[in-house]
């Protein structure tokens, strides 16, 4: 039988009303308010499943700071200017990202610190956080982007639409069908095929429509909303947002959700609630919905070379210069897992959105 609390409450829900699209499984399964993953604990560091940029490399967080820093100054030092990260986790970017700040007056100045976050754990998890490596902030809550204020943005995201929910579509003989979660003959929550329908092919990107049976194409609904939003509120105010995740920029990828736990690959519906769920995300998907609402978009570029073309090896050796021997081969390691190809150079990517009329922000060369 199924081994969580919310496993037994969805296998009733299937049972009374028939197979739900990975979608909504996933949303139940990551921010449910009683046993939801999100919801309910507090995921990063090595107590948690996983570790992210930001907890691996102080560096992270302060380049991504002067990288809005010196954006803001070639918008025209706009005052004020809200600043906001979507999906926080511990706070620890943004306490990176407010140290790095404060090295630059104006800017340290104009900050108003927006963080978009529905985790009542993690909302005060950020707080302490913030309170005691940043208190010049007070950081003002919002449950979605679009319920931040008006004004100049600066928005970034780390490992943020990696969560966001996902559907599977799979090619069937002549159609495509939908990849559900229902329940097996056990009673357990099981992976079942729908039945094929030009409706669902038409949600296929054309130059994909006709590949073999069995290939699987991944649709986010929510990051396409996410990245329309935010194109149309570019296209009226000044404002940039930088994404960093992992996924691809070209190629499709298939067939990607998984799960972790404890640090490990767990199965993706044995216990609901009780692991993360993610899935690669489609850049180019993206970036087009951006550019269709208005915005301009620049990358993806692969993490290493953003990263160094922000400086981070010269960060480095200013904070190896200042470390006592002990921290120096936590600093190195940190930095080189993050640039690494082999580790997380290439596989996480580096996006931004503007407004059309920005100059080109830091880190992307002319790829426009």
């Amino acid at each position: 039988m199924s081994r969580s609390p919310l496993a037994a409450r969805l296998v009733r829900h299937i049972r009374a009303h028939g197979p739900m699209t990975i979608a909504a499984f996933m949303a139940i399964a990551l921010h449910d308010r009683e046993h939801g993953y999100y919801a309910t604990r507090q995921p990063l560091g090595a107590a948690g499943d996983f570790v992210t940029a930001p907890e691996i490399s102080q560096v992270f967080g302060e380049l991504i700071g002067l990288w809005c820093a010196d954006l803001w100054r070639r918008i025209g030092t706009p005052d004020p200017v809200i600043v906001a990260e979507l999906g926080p986790g511990c706070g620890t970017l943004m306490a990176d990202f407010l140290r790095a700040a404060a090295a630059v007056p104006g800017f340290r100045d104009a900050i108003r610190l927006h963080l978009v976050e529905a985790s009542p754990v993690l909302r005060a998890e950020q707080q302490r956080r913030l309170a005691a490596a940043a208190p010049l902030w007070a950081p003002l809550w919002a449950d979605r982007a679009d319920e931040l204020p008006d004004g100049p943005l600066l928005l970034v995201a780390n490992e943020f639409l990696d969560a966001l929910p996902i559907r599977q579509l799979v090619r069937g003989r002549s159609e495509w069908a939908e990849r559900t979660v229902g329940i097996d003959v056990a009673e357990r929550l099981a992976f079942v095929a729908g039945p094929e329908s030009p409706v669902l092919s038409g949600l296929v990107p054309p130059a994909r429509r006709n590949a073999p049976p069995g290939t699987v194409v991944e649709l986010c609904s929510a990051a396409a909303t996410l990245a329309a939003t935010l194109a149309r509120r570019f296209a009226r105010q000044k404002g940039a947002a930088l994404f960093v995740d992992y996924g691809y920029a070209e190629e499709p990828a298939g067939a990607t959700l998984a799960a972790i736990g404890g640090h490990r690959a767990a199965a993706i519906l044995a216990s609901p609630g009780e692991v993360d769920l993610s899935a690669h995300v489609d850049f180019a998907a993206f970036a087009a919905q951006a550019r269709a609402h208005g915005a301009t978009t620049y990358g993806p570029v692969a993490q290493c070379d953003f990263l160094r073309a922000l400086g981070a090896e010269a960060r480095l050796a200013a904070l190896l210069r200042r470390a006592a021997p002990d921290q120096r081969r936590g600093l190195e390691s940190g930095l080189h897992r993050l640039i690494d190809p082999a580790q997380m150079g290439t596989l996480f990517k580096v996006l931004a959105v503007t407004s059309p009329d920005m100059p080109a922000p830091e880190g992307f060369g002319d790829d426009a």
